[in-house]
């Protein structure tokens, strides 16, 4: 700026200058002013300086930048030299006023916010100890309950944490319902235990006081009997509380229904009386599951088929659909009202005939859960008995036609 004020001077330039040789006023201390300026003629005598120029030359390069030591002060100074007018024009700037600068501003700016440091973390532990407070009231309502006390909670909460007490609520209502259903398993459970075990008694003692032998055979029939009954209720209690821990690991093995059946019923204790009858085309129905899970399902089914048929009756095992099978018996039946309730545990049923404990159905169920099969109940089209139908569609991943076996590979 001050060298186009030179060059807009013209000739008379260094004349006009001199006459005036203070271009500048200066306030000491003052940002805006801190720049000092030097005019000097190319023979090295000083043509014009701002008040606040120091008196020596501020720097003896022709143009440039520079750093120059002036009464022990550091000065940073440009040089533009114009040999048409025959001046240099020097402009410096102190670097220990520029450090001021720089030192007052980082002040300005540090001084407020370590003075805002103290409200602001005031500010955020009183919002967080209030956004808190409600999981500390959920905390020590947890902490004073009883072991057994599995009520929602009720706490007032903040939207934010809505959906962790909604969650804790869902699984302490579930918690609270499979304890209830424990206990009521328990206690049917120790019932259906106790009604052989009494039976069992009974018949044992008169055995011990039978004056014939007739009589004392009879007796022991009925204690093979109640120890039969017995032996599979426990045996049943024990496949249910395998299937429900999950202990087991789920295999997957290629299964083929027809021969599972046909192993099914050859190794069962059906009565002679009864007739078993397996469609053929259950043959052609080849499922990839675990076998254990399918075996006990299907045995359970097959045994309560064959254990409500009176004698001489039918058990027929068809093949109704594409991926579905289902048997037929030729029992009582269910009356349409109970068919909701057959599967529940130890439910037994008005027109119940056998001494089931109750619990076969309830076996199938969680057995074909796990290989995601589905169990539906209805009455044959005879009219007669009861029909239980599997189906496999909902777990079917791939299907493809076997030409070999003429069937429907489903894979669970």
């Amino acid at each position: 700026m001050v060298s186009s004020l030179v060059r807009d001077a013209g000739a008379s330039a260094p004349a006009a200058i001199a006459a005036t040789p203070q271009i500048a006023a200066s306030e000491p201390g003052g940002y805006e002013r801190q720049l000092s300026c030097q005019i000097w003629s190319l023979e090295g005598r000083l043509v014009a300086a701002s008040t606040a120029a120091p008196a020596d030359r501020l720097s003896s390069h022709a143009a440039g930048f520079s750093d120059n030591v002036i009464a022990g002060e550091l000065w940073r100074v440009y040089a533009i030299e114009d040999a048409a007018k025959g001046v240099r024009v020097l402009v410096g700037d102190r670097l220990g006023l520029r450090d001021r600068l720089v030192n007052d501003l980082v002040l300005g700016l540090v001084a407020p916010t370590l003075l805002m440091l103290p409200i602001f973390a005031g500010l955020i532990w009183i919002s967080v100890g209030r956004g808190l407070s409600p999981l500390r009231g959920i905390a020590a309502d947890l902490q004073q309950r009883a072991a057994d006390d599995l009520a929602p909670l009720h706490a007032r909460v903040i939207d934010e944490i809505r959906p962790v007490t909604d969650a804790l609520n869902g699984l302490l209502t579930r918690l609270d319902a499979a304890r209830r259903h424990e206990r009521e398993f328990t206690a049917f459970a120790a019932h259906e235990l106790r009604t052989p075990l009494a039976g069992i008694r009974t018949q044992a003692q008169i055995a011990r006081v039978a004056d014939t032998s007739a009589m004392r055979t009879a007796a022991l029939d009925h204690i093979m009997h109640g120890v039969d009954r017995t032996a599979r209720l426990i045996s049943q209690l024990l496949a249910l509380a395998r299937l429900e821990s999950g202990a087991e690991p789920n295999r997957r093995e290629p299964v083929n229904l027809g021969q599972l059946l046909r192993d099914i019923d050859r190794e069962g204790q059906r009565p002679a009386s009864i007739i078993v009858e397996i469609d053929a085309g259950i043959d052609a129905m080849k499922v990839e599951g675990d076998p254990d899970h399918l075996k006990l399902a299907l045995r359970n089914l097959h045994d309560n088929a064959c254990g409500h048929s009176p004698a001489g009756g039918r058990v027929r095992w068809l093949r109704i659909g594409e991926f579905e099978l289902a048997v037929d018996d030729e029992g009582p039946g269910v009356p349409s009202d109970e068919l909701a309730l057959i599967r529940q545990r130890f439910y037994r049923g008005r027109a119940a005939q056998n001494a089931g404990s109750g619990l076969g159905l309830a076996i199938v169920d969680v057995a074909l859960h796990k290989v995601r099969a589905e169990l539906t109940f209805s009455t044959p089209p005879s009219g007669r008995g009861l029909r239980a139908a599997v189906s496999f569609a909902r777990c079917v991943s791939a299907c493809k036609f076997d030409p070999v076996r003429r069937g429907i590979g489903v894979q669970l």
